[in-house]
């Protein structure tokens, strides 16, 4: 346990990857960006917001290099933790348990698992061993806003 009672001390670690919490990005259409169910937050789809814009847009493989796709997605998981902080605190974070990755995939384009990596290693960076989760990295034709990638979890919380 860390000092502040937490299982993981995640914000010394967001610190040390020059990281801070974002605000909650507002939804796109009807739906809420978290909701608990028992023991269990569940986030809608994060989109790699920053400052209220897309860090990226168009396809993986075409006008989003596979490199810019994964930091996409590490962004899309950081707005997925402010999410999920913003409804119980990540101080209440158990462990994350499943990470669905969603890769705008340009004909072609494979490597859907490595892009999905800039979530997964980065909640990895964050929550540790907590941090390691169950995974599915698909490949789609299009996502909203010509987005190149959308992340949503599930995290176990006290």
């Amino acid at each position: 346990m860390a000092a502040n009672g937490s299982a993981t001390n995640w914000a010394e670690n967001l610190e040390k990857l020059g990281l801070t919490l974002p605000p909650v990005t507002p939804p796109v259409a009807a739906y809420i960006p978290a909701t608990r169910s028992g023991n269990h937050v569940y986030t809608s789809g994060q989109l790699p917001f920053v400052n209220g814009e897309l860090s990226a847009v168009g396809k993986v493989g075409a006008e989003v290099s596979a490199a810019d796709g994964k930091e996409a997605a590490k962004l899309c998981a950081l707005n997925a933790l402010a999410a999920v902080h913003d409804l119980v605190g990540l101080d209440n974070v158990v462990r994350i348990v499943k990470v669905v990755g969603f890769v705008a995939s340009a004909p072609g384009f494979n490597e859907q698992p490595q892009v999905i990596n800039g979530a997964s290693e980065f909640l990895g960076e964050v929550f540790g061993d907590a941090g390691v989760h169950a995974r599915s990295a698909v490949g789609v034709s299009e996502l909203p806003k010509n987005t190149p990638v959308e992340v949503e979890l599930i995290a176990e919380v006290r």
